[in-house]
């Protein structure tokens, strides 16, 4: 029987530095499919739930399309309660699935999608936003960053994506001496994709090979201006 370990408590918050997770309380991640929150950000995840931050998730799709079924379920019915397990297992505390449909995230009016990524900020009481960035991703990913962007800017907030080293404005979070019990969390939460365990072995070399390292970089962040006679003293700048 596998045995997942358990988060550690929250350390004391620190300011960010140009090396270090930004500032956050309340994370909203947002994915195209089921599995990306343990593949893709688990990872990320990890280390703000270590921190101290809330977590939720808002994937928009069921996941019907992936190539994989290693069950006899149909994945649209299973793949939303495999997601809902990996949450609990990442420290994730409100997890929504929404119906679009899987395969076809891109063809959706970015407007719609945007609103209902506002929806979700508004309903976890998000104040940062985490997704794919496009680079790394296909054009579902791409989907879901320019709506998240969108609803991040509409919302006052600022939005980071998970990206690889060679990307513009990237830098490296270090897990350091965590890295051995999020590598392990992260495995477990893949693991509970059960309908995809084929993929499995070759994510967990992947992440191997990540060690401690997560990549990420702004897609917009706040920066502070001079005081209006509104008192607007934010102003969300894209990278």
């Amino acid at each position: 029987m596998t045995t997942t370990p358990t988060i550690p408590r929250p350390r004391a918050r620190r300011l960010s530095r140009d090396d270090s997770l930004p500032r956050a309380a309340s994370v909203l991640a947002v994915t195209a499919r089921p599995g990306q929150e343990s593949a893709d950000l688990g990872g990320l995840l990890y280390a703000y739930r270590r921190a101290g931050a809330d977590l939720s998730l808002l994937c928009l799709t069921r996941g019907e399309a992936a190539g994989h079924n290693s069950g006899s379920a149909r994945l649209e019915a299973i793949r939303p309660w495999e997601v809902q397990l990996a949450a609990s297992i990442l420290g994730i505390g409100g997890v929504a699935v929404a119906n679009y449909r899987d395969g076809a995230l891109d063809e959706y009016p970015t407007d719609e999608l945007t609103k209902r990524i506002s929806r979700a900020i508004r309903e976890r009481s998000a104040d940062m936003l985490l997704v794919v960035a496009p680079e790394i991703g296909d054009c579902a990913d791409a989907a879901v960053a320019v709506a998240a962007i969108a609803a991040a800017a509409a919302a006052g907030l600022p939005a980071v994506g998970s990206t690889q080293l060679d990307a513009r404005g990237a830098w490296t979070v270090d897990l350091g001496v965590d890295t051995e019990t999020a590598r392990a969390i992260q495995k477990s939460a893949a693991a509970a994709h059960a309908s995809q365990s084929e993929v499995l072995p070759a994510l967990i070399r992947r992440l191997d090979r990540l060690g401690s390292a997560e990549t990420l970089r702004w897609l917009l962040f706040p920066q502070q201006i001079p005081p209006q006679s509104n008192h607007q003293n934010e102003n969300l700048v894209t990278v």
